[in-house]
């Protein structure tokens, strides 16, 4: 089933068209990577989805509604959450503060706790680290708080922006090991990623953007195999 549809999406800021008549699908329980270079339309379709962005044209389903023109807020209250490129932790709120801001929706206090109590045990090093500044984080840790803000929500849907850029290698296999784990846990993955290696290595399935288009599909294991992939985002 299709938990996320995307119809003929096109974005474009001002006479720049970013997004150029995309359309993919993520089905329930799936790791679904996009790939590309740099400008290549991929934190646009994410912004899109998560409501930042208005489409020039196009439509976004999420559990078979059309939620295009829904505001950002409702579309997280409906279980749909995203990790944006490049951390954004909140600098002069400890670790424990920022988790509880993924939580701001929730008034159910008991289940606050329970999903608190959860980050904790597959980010033990939030645990330790909880009333300290966020700002202080190794990048990897940052990188660590911000899904676990997200993972705070109880997403249905988590949208992953770059989660291994700038990350130290021990780090990245860690940050690759944990989307696993969130796959294995029951949420869906939509995951944007420069390594494309390790993206496709842990996809179900993979798309290629060139230029706001997709040009390539296939599943992980066939988009690693191909000789296009490999030459263009692989160095082979």
């Amino acid at each position: 089933m299709a938990m996320l549809k995307i119809k003929n999406l096109s974005v474009s800021y001002g006479a720049i068209e970013a997004v150029k008549n995309v359309s993919f699908e993520v089905n329930e329980g799936e790791v679904v990577t996009l790939i590309g270079a740099n400008g290549a339309g991929k934190t646009s379709i994410l912004r899109t989805i998560s409501g930042l962005v208005r489409p020039s044209e196009g439509s976004i389903f999420y559990l078979g509604n059309d939620i295009q023109k829904v505001p950002a807020r409702k579309i997280v209250a409906e279980g749909l959450a995203q990790v944006p490129e490049g951390r954004h932790v909140f600098p002069g709120l400890t670790v424990l503060e920022n988790l509880e801001m993924g939580a701001f929706l929730s008034k159910n206090k008991e289940e606050n706790k329970l999903n608190m109590k959860k980050i904790f045990e597959r980010f033990p090093r939030l645990e330790e680290r909880k009333n300290q500044d966020a700002a202080t984080l190794s990048g990897g840790e940052q990188q660590m708080l911000a899904m676990g803000r997200a993972l705070m929500s109880k997403p249905k849907l988590l949208l992953l922006d770059e989660p291994s850029m700038g990350l130290a290698p021990i780090f990245i296999q860690e940050i690759f090991d944990i989307i696993q784990d969130i796959q294995k846990q029951g949420t869906t993955v939509l995951l944007i990623e420069q390594n494309a290696n390790k993206a496709l290595s842990i996809a179900d399935r993979g798309y290629v953007l060139e230029t706001g288009k997709i040009v390539l599909s296939g599943t992980g294991q066939e988009l690693l195999a191909s000789e296009e992939v490999r030459k263009a985002y692989l160095g082979g």
